[in-house]
């Protein structure tokens, strides 16, 4: 008979292993001899705790579900349950049990932590919801639009709730894309419709622009195209393409009418800027008639000057004040001396002067009589009264003097 501290082969040759319970029986041996035999079962029980080793680490290291490591545990326990190995086996079943209790430990924290995760996927997908049903209400079109497909892209991303929770989530959810779809397709066949009014009408703007690009009514014309361009400006845009070809259009129609309009107002503007210089020229000739000397010659050439002022034409209308009032200066200086010539030549004017000149002088030759009678006879203070009254006719008398010397008398 052959034995170990943990287990013996009898003479039958039957090994039996020592547990806490007593001998088990591992097996029989025939094989070889009793060493042999404990060899070979010490082998296996090497083997189961290899296995339990292993196990322990995958359980300690690894995400390995309770469900796998649980039957596993049961897999070595059944070994070490049919006691086909020799060593202490007891302390195989406590590794086990405690292997069962981290299991356990390990099975309740991924339980917690899942509720953690499945509660913290409620929570943010209730908070994409409620911002899709925010986003639903929105004209921001493009990025609510953005927004919103970024929000799928989250949603997918997240654990998935018991199946009422997420249905009812979802379902939510979809009912605010769809709801801000409707709106977006709503809001943007208006905006064609709203287009293809603003199309038509500017078609109708460009057909009217394009008829009058050929127009030589300057004035009349530009001011036609500037109310154009207001209602163009009113009308609203169309479709991009056909704005740009529209505009395109338009602005062409413009640019010939105006280019056309530049050319000929540049002409004129250079035909004007000789005419200024002539008129310039002439004013210049008629001012060397003033002072006027000899009123019927200065008369007939203001009449040859303005006869040729006549003939010339326009001026720029900025130079045209200028000019004129210079002319017209000229003007005025003839006619003040044809009032003065007419003054000093006229009869009835000189006969009025040279009688109120004749009063005057006897007035005055009265009032010094006077004075010297009073003067003589003592009495100072008539004297002085006269002498006064004297002052102011001998001043209307060289008035009324003067102006009988304008008629040559």
């Amino acid at each position: 008979m052959s034995s170990d501290p943990w287990g013996r082969v009898d003479e039958t040759g039957t090994v039996y292993v020592r547990t806490a319970e007593g001998e088990q029986v591992v097996g029989s041996w025939q094989a070889g001899s009793p060493e042999e035999a404990l060899a070979y079962f010490e082998r296996k029980y090497d083997g189961i705790v290899v296995e339990i080793g292993l196990l322990e680490r995958r359980v300690k290291t690894t995400d390995l579900s309770a469900k796998d490591a649980t039957t596993a545990i049961d897999h070595l326990r059944q070994q070490v349950d049919e006691h086909h190995a020799v060593g202490d086996l007891d302390a195989l079943r406590k590794r086990l049990d405690a292997l069962v209790a981290t299991v356990e430990a390990r099975r309740e924290e991924r339980k917690a932590q899942k509720a953690k995760q499945t509660d913290e996927a409620k929570q943010a997908k209730e908070a994409l919801v409620a911002e899709a049903e925010e986003l639903a209400r929105s004209e921001q079109w493009r990025s609510a639009g953005e927004r919103l497909r970024a929000l799928v892209d989250t949603w997918k991303g997240l654990p998935r709730l018991d199946r009422k929770s997420d249905d009812e989530l979802w379902h939510r959810f979809s009912h605010a894309r769809s709801a801000f779809s409707k709106r977006r397709k709503a809001h943007f066949a208006a905006l064609d419709a709203q287009r293809e009014e603003a199309r038509k009408a500017k078609e109708k703007l460009v057909t009217e622009a394009e008829s009058l690009s050929g127009s030589t009514d300057w004035v009349g014309t530009a001011a036609r195209y500037r109310d154009l361009m207001t209602e163009w400006k009113a009308a609203g845009r169309a479709q991009r393409e056909a704005e740009d070809d529209l505009w395109n259009r338009f602005r062409g129609a413009q640019d010939i009418f105006f280019a056309a309009r530049s050319e000929v107002f540049a002409e004129r503007d250079a035909e004007q800027g000789e005419n200024l210089k002539l008129k310039e020229e002439l004013a210049a000739e008629a001012e060397k008639l003033v002072p006027v000397k000899d009123l019927k010659a200065a008369r007939a050439a203001f009449r040859s000057i303005n006869e040729r002022w006549e003939a010339i034409g326009h001026v720029p209308r900025d130079a045209r004040p200028k000019v004129e009032g210079r002319m017209q200066a000229v003007e005025r200086a003839l006619l003040e001396s044809e009032e003065s010539e007419w003054r000093r030549t006229n009869p009835e004017a000189r006969a009025r002067a040279a009688g109120l000149t004749g009063q005057l002088q006897a007035a005055v030759d009265k009032l010094r009589g006077q004075i010297d009678t009073a003067r003589a006879q003592g009495n100072n203070a008539r004297a002085d009264k006269l002498a006064k009254e004297l002052e102011g006719r001998q001043a209307l008398l060289d008035q009324a003097l003067k102006g009988l010397e304008e008629f040559g008398g």
